[in-house]
């Protein structure tokens, strides 16, 4: 299975990008809906955050109110760095729950999109990285709108972030949204199109660890036989089929 990074800078249109791979069939792990969801009553992330930021985060029915949250870590890099440590780890393992999951269903292709893609270093288990992009003024002008922002915020926002620059130089693909919706979902199904992978290929990466697990009641029989010659075998095998 391709694993796809996909992630950009802020309001450069990632969700736009998104939402036109699901409609291509290809499933999608959003790292903000996996950290809301563990920000809910009852997970760990949650307990952790209350504990170190206190209840003044919470709204009356216990939920924690991201806008204050967000104003409590803006500006300072510790608080940040303390919220990413009492976060991080448990998006990064549900996520990971999640593309096995995809895999053991035969998916061809699923894309990870994570705003902190390179920062977190979550980069390094994606194939290919695609990046959305867009010029400094439309993204100053719709993170604006979209957030109820002035201009010296919207800018305090951006500058907050990796600079975009920096994500285009280090992606496979840059996806270019300074046009309209369809010209984007024309890029998108390019990009799906030239990269998803072939349905033999697909079935041949799921032969290699299934070959590998069928072998290993021979290797209890013989060590130096055809133990050790049935697994090696199989998973050659298997993995042969997974690069084709």
């Amino acid at each position: 299975m391709l694993i796809v990074g996909l992630t950009g800078g802020i309001a450069t249109g990632k969700s736009t990008v998104s939402n036109g791979l699901r409609a291509q069939g290809v499933p999608v792990i959003d790292a903000d809906t996996v950290a809301h969801q563990l920000m809910e009553p009852g997970e760990t992330p949650y307990r952790l955050v209350v504990q170190h930021f206190g209840p003044g985060i919470l709204r009356d029915d216990a939920t924690i109110d991201r806008a204050r949250l967000g104003a409590e870590i803006f500006g300072d890099a510790a608080k940040r760095q303390l919220l990413n440590r009492c976060t991080h780890p448990y998006v990064r393992r549900r996520m990971l729950v999640l593309l096995l999951g995809y895999y053991v269903r035969g998916h061809a292709m699923c894309v990870l999109d994570v705003p902190l893609l390179f920062e977190s270093g979550l980069d390094r288990l994606c194939g290919k990285v695609a990046v959305v992009a867009c010029a400094e003024d439309r993204q100053l002008a719709r993170l604006m709108a979209r957030n109820a922002l002035s201009g010296d915020e919207a800018a305090a926002r951006i500058a907050a972030q990796m600079p975009l620059d920096d994500k285009i130089r280090r992606a496979t693909r840059v996806i270019d949204n300074n046009g309209s919706v369809e010209e984007t979902m024309g890029q998108v199904q390019t990009m799906v199109r030239e990269w998803r992978p072939s349905w033999l290929s697909t079935f041949g990466a799921l032969l290699a660890p299934v070959g590998l697990v069928a072998a290993l009641p021979l290797v209890r029989t013989s060590v130096w036989g055809l133990g050790v010659a049935g697994t090696c075998a199989a998973w050659l095998v298997g993995s042969a089929l997974g690069v084709l």
